[in-house]
């Protein structure tokens, strides 16, 4: 609803916008809704899409993709999304985009024969901003690929071209070019050729009927008939249709806590917890981590939402971002392996098969600490191919072989400002966090890994926190109890945080403690 109102409020702006300032006039507000929009109120929807693909500048990348239908229109789509590693920029091409979409739609327009008189001289403006709006709204289903509204726009700039009035041997060469670089999106051009030359020619849309199919008889018979008739890049998910559901409220919201956890922007994400909750583990895990940063999750955990055991790490769910705060969560616990072994699990569940510059970067990072640098190089070699990681990959790469050659810690003295408090570089401090000895666990016994993690490095507070906290969820009474002066000796609090006096009251007084944070949370785990 929110979104609709939004839509007919700009629609009243673009209709003042045409009477007083022309064409170019709407084309320039449409540009500034559309970078005021993804820049200012959905910059985390364009840091979910960038972080699940790797754009490569490289002869062989683009042939990969251009050897299916449709792939000129994924490779610019990657190329574009790129660029939302910077925001603002990426936010730019997008309204860019809209423009262009918005543009090419009212060049179509420019026959107004079927305009009777003055009154009706804003249907043009007004027609080429449906297309604008329909793909604003496709585009809030987070699967939607942006070779989509590519594909739209380079249909429709083919359809501006003007071929002879009626079919000639070029419509029937343009269709399989068309249909091999755009995609099953040539229909729409299909149609306004058919529109231009007139309906008596309806048959020539068979021409595009049988070109598809020749091209899956022919190339893709390892492809589902229907994915080669509706796109094989359109939608992140293979033979799944679309369930449009817009802007929706909870998703983009946790989407959010993702793209802050990645930035680090704790303050943030505590502040918008207390504004706003969504009851998954996924959002207990972005909101106590970035607590635990603060180093307020013995105080305040209990003041926000707990999914339950797996409020503070889940167990690992093979899907797109399940794992992604648990994975960061373990990474900045020091371990390594476990984080690892997330990332690796998420970027193979990125169900198009592309890879992830984010996953990749934390696999390789992870392998830098544990001083796996063979395997390393690999990933490093790989982001060198890119754009914006780049810069990154390379200091990487002379940090190898600095400690390879000298044999010196290069990892210690790198410098990062992760870490508050510390000169020590985050790799070197995570080799002095992370297990010395290789070994399997199992999930429900998270928190003994978690004490296990503590004890091998008594300076590793967060760990400490977790570990006590993890007792809390799972109800464990007589742990917390027993290990709780571990909090007061190597805690480094100045008095007992008041969420464990909280739930030392409720184990005192059984549970019988009126407006108790922890009370109400065992109530309700009690009632499932």
């Amino acid at each position: 609803m929110v979104f609709f109102s939004l839509i007919s409020n700009f629609a009243a702006i673009m209709t003042k916008a045409i009477a007083r300032y022309g064409q170019w006039g709407l084309s320039v507000l449409v540009g500034i809704v559309m970078f005021l929009f993804w820049y200012v109120w959905y910059p985390h929807a364009l840091s979910y899409q960038e972080q699940y693909q790797l754009f490569l500048w490289t002869g062989d990348y683009f042939l990969e993709k251009i050897s299916l239908p449709g792939g000129f229109a994924d490779w610019v789509g990657e190329f574009i999304v790129q660029f939302y590693y910077v925001e603002w920029l990426g936010a730019l091409l997008l309204a860019l985009l809209f423009v262009v979409l918005q543009r090419v739609t009212l060049k179509l327009m420019d026959n107004r024969k079927w305009i009777m008189d003055n009154s009706m001289s804003l249907i043009p403006e007004m027609i080429s901003l449906l297309p604008v709006a329909v793909m604003w709204w496709l585009m809030g289903d987070i699967n939607v690929m942006l070779s989509l509204p590519v594909a739209v726009v380079l249909a429709l700039a083919l359809a501006c071209i003007r071929l002879r009035k009626s079919l000639s041997w070029l419509d029937f060469l343009i269709l399989p070019v068309a249909y091999w670089m755009i995609g099953p999106v040539v229909w729409l051009y299909v149609i306004i050729r058919v529109i231009q030359i007139g309906w008596k020619h309806l048959w020539s849309a068979g021409w595009l009927v049988a070109v598809q199919l020749m091209v899956y008889a022919w190339l893709l018979p390892q492809w589902p008939l229907h994915q080669t008739m509706t796109g094989l890049s359109y939608y992140r998910i293979p033979l799944q249709y679309p369930q449009w559901s817009g802007y929706d409220k909870d998703m983009y919201e946790l989407i959010r806590l993702d793209y802050l956890v990645r930035n680090e922007r704790w303050d943030e994400i505590v502040k918008r917890a207390g504004e706003y909750q969504v009851k998954t583990p996924f959002w207990s895990n972005c909101v106590n981590l970035a607590l635990s940063q603060k180093r307020l999750l013995a105080d305040r955990m209990f003041d926000f939402y707990q999914s339950g055991e797996d409020a503070l790490v889940m167990p690992r769910t093979r899907d797109l971002t399940s794992m992604l705060p648990s994975a960061e969560v373990f990474w900045r616990l020091g371990m390594v392996n476990s984080a690892q072994r997330y990332m690796f699990d998420t970027q193979e569940s990125i169900l198009n098969a592309k890879k992830s510059g984010r996953c990749t970067k934390r696999i390789a990072e992870c392998m830098i600490v544990n001083g796996q640098y063979l395997t390393a190089r690999k990933q490093i070699d790989l982001l060198k191919k890119s754009l914006f990681y780049r810069s990154w990959a390379e200091e990487m790469e002379k940090m190898i072989e600095a400690e390879t050659e000298a044999k010196a810690e290069a990892v210690q003295t790198t410098p990062n400002p992760s870490y508050s408090g510390g000169e020590r570089a985050v790799y070197g401090r995570l080799r002095e966090m992370r297990y010395k000895e290789d070994f399997l666990y199992s999930y429900d016994e998270i928190d003994k890994m978690f004490g296990l993690l503590f004890m091998n490095n008594q300076d590793n507070k967060m760990a400490l926190d977790y570990f006590l906290a993890q007792m809390l969820l799972k109800g464990n009474m007589q742990g917390f109890q027993q290990y709780l002066g571990l909090a007061q000796q190597y805690g480094g609090y100045r008095q007992m945080p008041l969420g464990y006096q909280d739930a030392m009251r409720c184990i005192q007084l059984q549970g019988n403690v009126q407006g108790s944070p922890y009370a109400n949370y065992v109530k309700r785990m009690m009632e499932r």
